[in-house]
């Protein structure tokens, strides 16, 4: 059983009237309906972007309570309940001064293999229908994984053996700079690794390896697809790229090559990096429509099947697709 504890806080924020927090008083009994929570609020939580990085030191100004309130717990020194709840009310306070309406603050405590991860979130609701027993149709309030407006999830396992600097990460809420700041403090959160950086200069490194040793065209592809495969699989599993293990991904007959490549030429890359499903995504394929003209390519395809004259603005197509080809001599 993956779920260690589970516990929902409530804060209710009604109108204009000050926010206050509705404390559970146990944590929440075993039920498929909890696991299927889990598997939903993980997929919401990785398909999200985020800050990825760590607590700031103890005695520093972005430093907070969840750190030693942590430590506490994991000693046997306060139960869930209590780690909860001084949670939500920092988090009832943020949410006073930021947003106008209620939420349901749910925390989770889980392991799988040897992680150990603590998961907030706080979910909002929305309205829907539901069909009664005696078939009639009712309204019924959901849950909202999409509206996720806050959440974190702290590798518990990484953060005791203190030998990563990613083991926070938290989402980048869209909707107010102060907001996402004041989360971010209240986590004591401090910024390790740019995700969507790290994960552009590793695609930069990656483009410029498939350039240094000449690959044919179907090679390229197949370890352009490869890539995007492994660090989309760890990015929907929330889990960081292992520079060695995808360099073992990429070649099986070398797979140390990709690894050596980044390590000679010092791109500066940690040896584990958060991906970034945006930047991923991009990578995969050039897309454009303007003026009645839609083009979409693999980008490995640039430098070799197609070509891009900055000067001129022009792109030139090398090999034309040949159900393209016989439209066009149709037409002439």
């Amino acid at each position: 059983m993956p779920i260690l504890n589970a516990i929902v806080h409530r804060i209710e924020k009604p109108g204009d009237a000050t926010a206050r927090l509705v404390a559970a008083e146990a944590t929440l009994p075993h039920t498929d309906t909890l696991d299927a929570l889990l598997e939903g609020l993980n997929k919401a939580y990785h398909g999200k972007g985020k800050a990825w990085g760590h607590f700031a030191v103890e005695g520093t100004e972005q430093a907070s309570p969840l750190a030693a309130e942590l430590a506490d717990y994991l000693a046997d020194g306060r139960d869930f309940v209590a780690l909860t709840r001084a949670i939500g009310e920092r988090l009832t306070t943020l949410l006073d001064a930021h947003l106008s309406v209620s939420g349901d603050l749910v925390v989770l405590e889980t392991r799988f293999g040897d992680g150990h991860f603590l998961t907030l979130a706080l979910l909002h609701h929305r309205e829907g229908f539901a069909v009664d027993p005696q078939l009639a149709l009712v309204p019924a309030r959901q849950l909202n994984l999409a509206q996720m407006s806050l959440a974190a999830r702290i590798d518990l396992a990484q953060w005791q053996a203190g030998d990563s600097r990613q083991y926070l990460s938290w989402t980048r809420d869209r909707g107010g700079k102060a907001l996402a700041e004041g989360f971010a403090a209240l986590l004591g959160a401090v910024e390790g690794v740019d995700a969507s950086g790290e994960t552009r200069t590793l695609l930069k490194a990656f483009s410029d390896y498939v350039e240094k040793e000449d690959l044919a065209e179907e090679a390229s592809r197949e370890k352009t697809s490869a890539l995007i495969d492994y660090a989309s699989d760890q990015a929907s599993r929330g889990e960081p790229i292992t520079l060695e293990e995808l360099s073992e991904v990429l070649d099986e007959q070398q797979p140390r090559a990709f690894y050596d490549h980044i390590r000679h030429a010092d791109y500066g890359l940690s040896p584990e990096i958060p991906p970034d499903r945006k930047t991923l995504n991009q990578f995969r394929r050039f897309t454009g429509r303007a003026a009645g003209v839609s083009i979409s390519f693999d980008s490995h395809l640039l430098g070799s099947s197609v070509e891009y004259d900055e000067a001129t603005d022009r792109l030139i197509i090398k090999q034309v697709p040949k159900q393209l080809r016989e439209q066009l001599k149709r037409q002439g």
